[in-house]
């Protein structure tokens, strides 16, 4: 058993109360909307990828955490929400706000540019972390 499965399989069970489905675990995702327009005009494809980069890169540096190992357990039933955020200084500042939060994120910086393009939080209960991100729309 890979470690840290059985405190994950534990998390899982104290998550909800008995007889209540276990709390849904969900890896938020907020992409510069702007990239995605003039001056920019970067395609589709670049957008994926560094959204694709941070979530990994979150995943990756908080593989141990309990509810990362719970969210990997069940691949097909992974969550993600993908907001935007205007520009790269809201961006910035979301990430400090998450870092005074000791909310667990990555912020993705594209190099060798070293342009923050994305910030992925690791999976939490939505409950826990909407609050810093009701500012901010699904991105379309």
């Amino acid at each position: 058993m890979h470690r840290g499965i059985g405190q994950a399989l534990l998390l899982g069970r104290k998550m909800a109360a008995p007889g209540a489905q276990p709390q849904i675990l969900v890896q938020y995702l907020v992409l510069r909307k702007d990239l995605s327009q003039a001056p920019f005009s970067w395609p589709a494809g670049a957008l994926v990828a560094q959204a694709c980069h941070a979530a990994t890169a979150a995943l990756h540096t908080h593989r141990d955490h309990p509810h990362t190992v719970a969210y990997l357990q069940e691949l097909g039933r992974m969550r993600k929400v993908v907001l935007e955020a205007p520009d790269e200084t809201t961006l910035k500042e979301l990430a400090e706000t998450l870092r005074q939060k000791s909310i667990d994120h990555m912020l993705w910086l594209e190099q060798p540019e070293n342009v923050a393009t994305c910030i992925a939080l690791r999976p939490y209960p939505k409950e826990e972390v909407s609050q810093y991100l009701k500012k901010f729309r699904l991105f379309k």
